[in-house]
């Protein structure tokens, strides 16, 4: 018997993910080695792994016949201290993708609804089909997520609204104020589930704690996969109400995270020097490239995250020149914007190396 035919109906009709390309198979493809390939299309760290996280990854590696620490009790203990919350506030996750998910396990339904931007992060509409529910997008406005046709398209079948901010593909972020304002609007059977993954990159960035405090439904979501480095590494953690933590820990798998991940994030929060020094490497990278770009005669739109859309009139088009000088970046028409591409802020040669291609490609 095929298979399929086992298989629950919406599994065949389920989107896929689609990651950025991996350098190895670039590197195969136009028989080159690795070292010289630039990948700019994950939005990674150009600066590798917080230090701290290293040295405390590999002595995690000599205890590696042990389980991890199921409840990552010592990391949500550190988290606690760095936000001034309880350790029952937090839930840690495999990337905070996995955090996503547990939304998903503990909330979501057939007929329910999510409202999310357009273009937003992915993620959000996998798994709101993936648990039956319906995707209710709302077009950004100037980029930014429209906050007010968002809560306007909250029905009484709502039960979760997604907002990243920074937003991923755009790189835009909504502030403080108008982030407060929208979550008070909220009707109280509505989680608002707050990405933030890209916070680290910016200047004072929104803080939602006073949310939790007022005892409003909403979970924010952080990940060590950008700034500090150490995306290889899966692990994401959310922050809200203990009610709410307490059934995400109650959907989430035992053993979940593993134990070089917990030493890892544990010593990368203390890891303040690298941080800084990222922010204000990528701070300078976004002005290289924006100013490179202008030169170019190319529209961009003006980010504050690490990564920057890119008109480029044909986005695989130019994906495929650029993958042929050894740079890979993102298309995103699966994002809705078929004429555009997305690149991670590098160092400043790998900026410089990139708009070089840019160049020769346009010419």
């Amino acid at each position: 018997m095929n298979v399929h035919a086992l298989a629950k109906p919406a599994v065949l009709t389920q989107p896929i993910y689609e990651p950025g390309k991996p350098i190895e198979y670039l590197a195969r493809e136009l028989g080159l080695g690795v070292e010289t390939i630039l990948k700019l299309a994950s939005n990674e760290n150009p600066f590798g792994p917080s230090p701290k996280a290293v040295v405390a990854a590999k002595a995690a590696l000599d205890r590696g016949e042990l389980y991890p620490d199921s409840g990552c009790h010592g990391l949500r203990q550190k988290l606690a201290t760095h936000w001034g919350l309880q350790p029952d506030q937090f839930v840690v996750g495999n990337g905070s993708n996995e955090i996503i998910e547990l939304v998903g396990h503990a909330f979501l339904g057939s007929g329910d609804e999510v409202v999310m931007g357009a273009p937003a992060f992915v993620v959000y509409k996998l798994v709101t089909l993936l648990f039956g529910a319906q995707v209710v997008e709302v077009p950004l406005r100037d980029w930014r997520h429209d906050l007010s046709a968002i809560a306007a398209a909250v029905t009484s079948r709502t039960r979760l609204v997604y907002v990243c901010s920074p937003n991923n593909p755009t790189g835009t972020a909504n502030t403080e104020t108008e982030l407060l304002e929208f979550a008070r609007r909220l009707p109280a059977h509505v989680i608002f589930v707050f990405d933030e993954a890209y916070a680290e990159y910016v200047r004072n960035p929104p803080d939602l704690r006073p949310l939790i405090g007022e005892g409003r439904n909403v979970i924010c979501l952080r990940t060590f996969s950008k700034i500090y480095g150490l995306a290889s590494l899966r692990i994401g953690y959310g922050y809200a109400s203990p009610e709410i933590c307490g059934l995400l820990n109650r959907v989430r798998q035992p053993f979940n995270v593993n134990a070089i991940g917990q030493a890892a994030a544990l010593a990368a929060l203390d890891d303040h020097a690298f941080t800084e020094q990222c922010a204000k490497e990528n701070h300078a990278g976004l002005q290289q490239l924006e100013c490179g770009f202008r030169r170019l005669g190319l529209e961009i739109v003006p980010s504050v995250a690490n990564f920057m859309l890119v008109r480029v009139g044909n986005g695989a088009e130019a994906f495929d020149k650029l993958q042929r000088e050894g740079i890979i970046v993102r298309p995103v028409a699966s994002y809705g914007l078929p004429e555009w591409i997305r690149v991670t802020v590098g160092s400043h040669p790998q900026n410089d190396r990139l708009l070089a291609a840019m160049g020769k490609i346009l010419a």
